[in-house]
């Protein structure tokens, strides 16, 4: 069977409920916000462990801090990930679960592994939390960092096989024609992408610790020689790990075959201005880190999506090789689920308006002091929450005797 036939004889039959733009769109965001997180949680660990090795009091506070920072990072990476990958095996469901059933393995070992450096994490904030200098120590710290980088490379590998598909059956069968069904194949890293990747993570640290002295300035009980070693320290490391990161990633630019003519793409030409920019600016923050931080965030996430969108472009093209496209989906669309889907997503954010306002406002006041919200914020929150149990309920209600399904 020829891979075009292949690839479109699995797209779901039943074809998918909206326009496959919208979860193309929703894919690209969501996968945004995920490696953010990601990243600020690799950096942060590598960081940590750099800080108590220096062996001085506010590396270890800085340490202590960054333990908290990955447990809660990590869990945040864990549940937006959720999101891209759901709209990847709607929309690019052949090219992931054949993955996935090709490398069953190292995919199943990949969710071992992040429960560890889950794990680990905690052992590292929580061992370390009232810890003094000369009992502080960097072992869980190690072990997690090792865990991230692994799983890393596990969900590394399993997005290039999906890219490498006119590869699959040369790794699947074997020269004396055996088909190997084990779900241990283990094919197509690329280093130059890896790296990129990870020592991106760097950079998202840097300017989270920016953020850091940005925060906590108000804060009588932070003492600002301290923060000033924070945000010196965040933005020096945002600013010279940018530019392996960047060489990293033309490394494996000059891996992308050249009839895509990638580097013409407009996504990496405005990615490629956009880390440019960022670079010069946060370059120009060392006298003030805590002023450009919030300016330095929003022009790195920007720098970050436009290069997701360009990863995006990137995918196109590889299954664009094999005739396929999200484009040739058959579409159904579904608008009861598709309103009850952006209705909950607009719902969830208004309610998660009141806790995130309450966390924000209440990390920058001494500890023991009273915070005072408006309540109404609170009170509509939860009137928004009673509304969308009421209806999901309803609406279930409704379907299930439709359907015959209560009696």
């Amino acid at each position: 069977m020829e891979l075009q036939t292949y690839l479109n004889n699995m797209m779901d039959p039943a074809g998918l409920p909206f326009y496959p733009i919208i979860f193309q769109v929703l894919l690209v965001l969501t996968f945004a916000l995920h490696i953010t997180m990601i990243n600020l949680v690799l950096g942060s660990t590598v960081v940590a462990i750099w800080e108590l090795g220096r062996k001085n009091p506010y590396g270890l506070r800085l340490a202590k801090a960054l333990g908290r920072v990955i447990t809660v990072g990590l869990s945040i990476a864990i549940v937006l990930g959720v999101a891209p990958l759901l709209f990847v095996q709607v929309i690019y469901d052949p090219y992931w679960y054949t993955a996935n059933t090709m490398s069953a393995f190292w995919a199943m070992l990949f969710l071992l592994v992040v429960t560890l450096a889950f794990y680990s994490a905690y052992g590292f904030y929580l061992g370390n939390r009232r810890a003094a200098m000369e009992n502080a120590s960097t072992r869980w710290a190690w072990v997690s960092l090792v865990m991230l980088l692994v799983a890393g490379l596990f969900i590394h590998m399993l997005s290039m096989e999906q890219l490498n598909a006119p590869l699959w059956k040369g790794w699947l069968v074997g020269p004396d024609g055996t088909v190997s069904v084990a779900g241990g194949e283990f094919h197509g890293v690329s280093l130059g992408r890896l790296l990129h990747f990870f020592i991106g993570s760097l950079a998202v640290t840097g300017v989270f610790l920016m953020l850091y002295h940005w925060y906590f300035r108000q804060r009588a009980d932070y003492e600002q020689e301290y923060l000033v070693y924070v945000s010196k320290r965040g933005v020096s490391i945002a600013f010279w790990s940018l530019f392996p990161a960047i060489a990293a990633g033309f490394w494996w630019l000059g891996t992308v075959p050249q009839d895509f003519h990638f580097v013409a793409n407009p996504f990496f030409v405005l990615g490629a201005i956009a880390g440019v920019c960022t670079t010069a600016y946060i370059g120009t923050s060392f006298n003030k880190p805590a002023d450009r931080a919030i300016p330095a965030a929003i022009a790195l996430f920007a720098t970050i999506f436009v290069m997701c969108c360009a990863r995006e472009g990137l995918r196109m093209d590889y299954a664009g090789l094999n005739g396929y496209s999200i484009f040739n989906y058959h579409v159904n669309p579904d608008w009861p689920s598709t309103i009850l889907f952006f209705a909950t997503f607009v719902a969830g954010l208004y309610v998660l308006c009141f806790p995130a306002v309450a966390a924000f406002k209440a990390g920058r006041v001494p500890k023991g002091q009273v915070v005072t919200l408006d309540p109404e914020l609170g009170k509509k929150a939860v009137q928004v929450m009673v509304v969308w149990f009421g209806v999901v309920a309803a609406l279930g209600l409704v379907i299930s005797l439709k359907n015959g399904a209560l009696f």
